[in-house]
């Protein structure tokens, strides 16, 4: 991006150079600034370590470099401590996030992550390893509950300094599993269903999250700066959610991996909604092996959630097996009917060769496998959002203790009206709007369209899977990143695939599978409800023979 003219046209708008209004200081006006809170933090912590067991990180060791499984690997091993890789990640954030490149992908640290990781030390003194994940960082998209000192907020100014009572459930999974919740990740706000014309990863409290990458790009969204923050080595780990598309894409357009697990298997309850029919979490890593181990603490049933599902057999075993390396006796199908097919020659050169790789690794590909979605697709799946969101949304809000009586997505109407300045500086609330005059779950359309929309395109996919005795289908996910200018909102030219399983409801797995300009380009599977294990397998064994994760280059613009 050329940074003058970017300025110039942030001026204009009333907005800094990432998309913050100029004069209400930003979504960290609410927060420390994150580089004084993480020097702060180590002052107030000393030079000494708390640790007696645990040898600390070597200053020559760049921790943050390091895979989440090989991290979390050495931290049961002691030869790392919590306290360490804790500071390491909040320099890196100081560093690469508030200066640098300033990707503006953390929009919240927690200041009790040193607090949080010293703990961990002290327990691993006396008896080893909380859990699975014990002093592993994780970052969660901020539209997740947690119950301490940090906000979640949607990205959102109206609710800005609002803090829940308590973790939500999945989150409450990954502390029990040792886990430093380490901060809150920058999102399009209200997960980009506030307007038909939004930026993704832009928010009116956070500003504008970039693409490591090449920084005028756009992340995509609405797990922005979850994905962002994984690319860029801020966390090893971050959770984000999807309706549809929202770890998908960021995943793809970062070069990261992100898993879409089958709907119910991880816990909503805690996460600001937008509708139960689709919604979920998920993790996103730098390896398919990272992305499986934060999966298997965040799945487990919820009482509390009334989507839920059990996972067949108790505990979820996801890891890879290094062992097995070759795809024979799989049956892939190739999925080829995705929006922009046939326009874009180095995206599909990318897919081909992935393609190709499937083939020379074992798997038996049918190819093509083809869909023409029903005329007006598109109306049963906005009716089931927007019907869902004023429902789900408003029983959320109903739970919380806002300022301002903003009890209601009505209330957030008119409060986004009577501070359009600093909340719609660059697009409305239409989304917003169609939401509100929505007349509730009970509505005929809505029954209606639940069937045509969710209903038919997991019979669908299943349909397919089962006709031709498919194992996964496998489908390229997304083009090079679109420019990021707020005008006219986001410009997908490519893609769509991440609707077969949002929309029914099936897991997905997305992998890097190349670049185009320097921009990452991924591929993904799709496979049967709660087959998430194989889907990671095969995601695996593909990228170990890929090898196509690009560290980020940071890289201000580049040549059309």
């Amino acid at each position: 991006m050329d940074t003058i003219a970017s300025r110039s046209r942030a001026s204009r708008s009333g907005l800094d150079e990432v998309g913050r209004p100029v004069h209400r200081g930003g979504g960290r006006g609410v927060v420390l600034p994150i580089a004084l809170l993480a020097a702060l933090l180590l002052a107030a912590c000393g030079t000494q370590s708390t640790t007696p067991v645990a040898a600390q990180a070597s200053p020559a060791l760049d921790v943050t470099a390091i895979d989440a499984v090989s991290l979390r690997d050495r931290l049961a091993k002691g030869e790392l401590d919590a306290e360490s890789v804790t500071r390491a990640y909040l320099d890196r954030i100081a560093e690469i996030d508030d200066d640098g490149p300033r990707l503006n992908a953390i929009i919240a640290i927690n200041p009790d992550a040193l607090a949080i990781a010293r703990e961990l030390d002290r327990r691993f003194a006396e008896s080893g390893p909380v859990g699975p994940l014990h002093g592993v960082p994780v970052v969660l998209k901020d539209n997740i509950d947690t119950g301490d000192a940090m906000a979640t907020t949607a990205g959102s100014l109206a609710l800005a300094g609002q803090r829940a009572d308590k973790d939500a459930f999945h989150v409450a999974r990954l502390r029990d599993a040792g886990a430093v919740i380490l901060a809150k990740a920058n999102l399009s706000e209200w997960a980009n269903f506030r307007d038909d014309r939004s930026s993704s990863g832009w928010s009116s409290l956070g500003g504008q999250t970039r693409n490591p990458h090449v920084l005028d790009r756009n992340p995509c969204g609405s797990s922005s700066g979850s994905a962002v923050a994984v690319a860029a080595a801020l966390a090893p780990l971050a959770v984000g959610t999807e309706t549809n598309g929202s770890i998908v894409c960021p995943s793809g357009v970062n070069g990261i991996v992100g898993i879409k697990p089958t709907l119910g298997v991880v816990s909503r309850s805690g996460i600001v909604p937008i509708a139960h029919s689709q919604d979920t979490a998920g993790p996103m890593a730098r390896s398919v092996a990272g992305a499986a181990l934060l999966l298997e603490s965040l799945i487990a049933h919820d009482p509390a959630d009334p989507g839920a599902q059990a996972w067949p057999g108790g505990a979820p075993d996801l890891a890879p097996d290094p062992a097995s390396r070759r795809l024979d006796g799989l049956r892939i199908g190739v999925y080829r009917s995705y929006y922009g097919a046939g326009q874009h020659p180095n995206v599909e050169a990318v897919f081909e060769n992935a393609v190709a790789q499937l083939a020379g690794l074992g798997a038996e590909l049918v190819d093509p496998i083809e869909y023409t979605p029903p005329a007006g697709q598109g109306d049963p799946q906005r009716t089931v959002l927007t019907v869902e969101f004023k429902h789900d949304l408003d029983a959320y809000l109903a739970t919380r203790d806002l300022p301002g009586d903003v009890d209601s997505l009505e209330d957030l109407v008119a409060w986004n009206s009577a501070h359009a300045d600093t909340a719609m500086p660059i697009f409305g609330q239409s989304v917003f709007e169609d939401a509100v005059a929505t007349t509730g779950l009970d509505d005929p359309a809505y029954l209606e369209a639940l069937e045509a929309n969710n209903a038919h395109m997991r019979r669908t996919v299943e349909g397919w899977l089962e006709a031709q005795s498919l194992d996964a289908l496998v489908m390229p996910v997304n083009g090079p990143a679109w420019k990021t200018d707020w005008v006219g909102g986001d410009r997908y030219t490519f893609g769509g695939t991440s609707s077969l399983t949002a929309i029914s409801g099936l897991p997905s797995i997305v992998i890097p599978a190349g670049e185009v300009s320097g921009l990452p380009v991924a591929v993904g599977f799709a496979g049967t409800a709660f087959s998430e294990a194989s889907l990671v397998q095969m995601a695996w064994v593909l990228e170990q023979s890929l090898q196509a994760r690009r560290e980020p280059a940071f890289l201000p613009s580049i040549e059309e």
